[in-house]
């Protein structure tokens, strides 16, 4: 999984950290602040070298505190995506932002970070990156004995990859300074998106493995039992009342058997795992009492969370379909653009779908949602409808 924050990188991989762009992220986080800070300060300092009176002055310093501490808020919560991506990062648009909640909190720590700790950002680039810095241009200094204009390039040059540890560390404790204070909620948050995505995987497990049990048990003993009743029904004189109860025996083992293979096929039906989510909507389409036409055009397999919702939602939106809709026909289209799957099932029904109604529309809205996905649902009194699933995938897989 690749690494949301910078703490997380360095822990990951200390060595192939280097290699990341996170290094990059964390001196721009840090030097941006800095700058910042420095900015304000170089504001203030030349409105006392300014001709104006020493209260003007005072007054005038006091309002470019106030207005950079108003600024320095919202700048922290936006450049601490630079340094802390999780959750789409700090500078997501979401309705419930903590500082829209508190603007004195953020106020205050946007003057903090203006009136101190700016500067120590600044303070950790200028030394981690000062020393080696110093060593690379040792040739250049006038004083430089022949050694030292051999040996401080060479030893700038080693402790150059080094800075990047200091930086990156102080980075990520800033960040996730920067999230506990402005995103307080955000931890327990993410904690609880965990435990959902746990709860499903542990759902889908049971599931595999109750069809696994049905598939190998309950199924094989019916169809031992319908073949002994075949057998039995060879032996009984043809027309006599034991050979009628056989062989209403027999089709009763052969409609339970049929029943069971359905169940098993709804639990988890074996051609999306053996062929992928393609064949598997292909086969739910083909038994839909709606006559459906597909458009899906999927250039390989997806990952196996990501098939199943999509199988379970197509499943869950035709069953509605043939029971709510009143619908002639139907469309399922899906693609799969920029990692994100976007699956459409649409069809000319009466409309007027509502969720409170008990249509299973909240239990597809949770699925996708449990996803990291989202659920769109356009459905007009008198229709159409169009029932939208947008799922985060990745890219393909051949």
């Amino acid at each position: 999984m690749t690494p949301r924050t910078v703490l997380e990188a360095l822990a990951r991989s200390p060595l192939g950290y280097l290699r990341t762009v996170w290094p990059w992220r964390a001196l721009g986080f840090l030097l941006s602040g800095g700058v910042f800070a420095t900015a304000a300060y170089l504001g203030v300092g030349g409105l006392f070298t300014a001709p104006i009176g020493t209260w003007a002055a005072v007054l005038c310093a006091v309002a470019v505190v106030v207005f950079a501490a108003a600024l320095a808020g919202p700048l922290e919560r936006r450049r601490l995506a630079l340094a802390d991506r999780s959750d789409r990062g700090g500078g997501s648009d979401r309705g419930d932002r903590p500082e829209r909640r508190n603007g004195l909190l953020v106020a205050g720590y946007g003057a903090v970070s203006v009136l101190a700790v700016g500067w120590m950002d600044l303070a950790v680039v200028l030394v981690s990156l000062g020393i080696p810095g110093f060593l690379l241009l040792a040739p250049l200094q006038p004083t430089a004995s022949a050694w030292q204009a051999v040996a401080g390039p060479v030893a700038g040059a080693l402790l150059l990859p080094v800075s990047a540890y200091p930086i990156g560390a102080w980075a990520g404790v800033r960040a996730a300074v920067t999230r506990a204070v402005l995103f307080p909620k955000d931890q327990e948050l993410r904690e609880v998106v965990r435990s959902r995505a746990r709860l499903v995987d542990a759902f889908e497990t049971e599931r595999r493995r109750i069809e696994r049990d049905l598939h190998d048990g309950a199924q094989q003993r019916l169809v031992a039992l319908t073949m002994k009743l075949g057998l039995a029904a060879l032996d009984l004189p043809p027309g006599s009342a034991a050979a009628q109860e056989v062989a209403q025996a027999h089709a009763l083992a052969k409609e339970a058997l049929t029943e069971l293979r359905e169940l098993i096929r709804g639990i988890h039906p074996q051609v999306l795992t053996e062929r992928g989510v393609t064949a598997a909507v292909r086969d739910i389409a083909g038994r839909c009492p709606v006559p459906a036409h597909l458009d899906i055009d999927l250039s390989g397999r997806l990952p196996a969370a990501v098939e199943q919702t999509a199988y379970f939602v197509t499943a869950e939106a035709l069953t509605n379909i043939a029971r709510h809709s009143g619908a002639d026909h139907c469309r399922i289209t899906a693609r799969c653009v920029d990692g994100l799957l976007r699956l459409d099932i649409e069809d000319n029904g009466s409309g007027n779908a509502d969720p409170a109604r008990g249509t299973g529309l909240i239990g597809l809205a949770d699925r996708i949602a449990a996803a990291d996905g989202r659920m769109l649902l356009s459905s007009p009194p008198g229709g159409p409808t169009l029932l939208r699933a947008e799922i985060p995938c990745g890219r393909p897989s051949a």
